[in-house]
């Protein structure tokens, strides 16, 4: 069978697609695992790691990362600023955003978080090799790419990171 002129395998076990998509459902699953031994979700780790590369982030543009309503993020950096580790600061513009900002005590989180990652990536390069993962990269850049020209996004995903 063949689907835009690729084929198209019966074998959903090597459908590229339903394998990008399995690989995607496990590793959330294995963050989410992770970000459970110590308290937390893994929506509440991609508002940290983001927070770290985009301090100042809006909450809506936090929700656009994470896939989920504003008010979803809203309860997540409650629980984050419970816990001493982010802080909403009034944005100087438009007084009804809030800007996230880490705070000092993220920080140890913020290295779990990494290592976990740097655990991953070792082992995905020890299988793999650079080479293969570059030009994986390169893939799934393109992939991405070839989605957000065609409109077939979500617009609440488009927020760069």
């Amino acid at each position: 069978m063949q689907t835009y002129g690729l084929p198209m395998s019966q074998n959903l076990d090597r459908d590229w697609i339903i394998v990008l998509h399995d690989l995607a459902r496990q590793m959330r699953t294995h963050f989410d695992q992770r970000a459970r031994e110590f308290g937390m979700t893994r929506a509440q780790w991609v508002i940290l790691s983001r927070l770290r590369f985009q301090p100042g982030a809006s909450q809506n543009e936090m929700a656009a990362v994470c896939e989920v309503e504003p008010i979803t993020v809203g309860r997540l950096v409650d629980r984050l600023e419970a816990r001493g580790l982010v802080e909403r600061r009034p944005d100087p513009t438009d007084r009804r955003v809030w800007r996230l900002h880490l705070l000092p005590a993220a920080e140890p989180v913020l290295k779990e978080i990494n290592a976990f990652r740097e655990t991953l990536h070792q082992r995905i390069a020890a299988s793999l090799g650079m080479e293969k993962i570059e030009e994986l990269v390169d893939t799934l850049l393109a992939i991405k790419e070839n989605i957000n020209t065609e409109g077939g996004e979500d617009k609440r995903t488009a927020f760069k990171g």
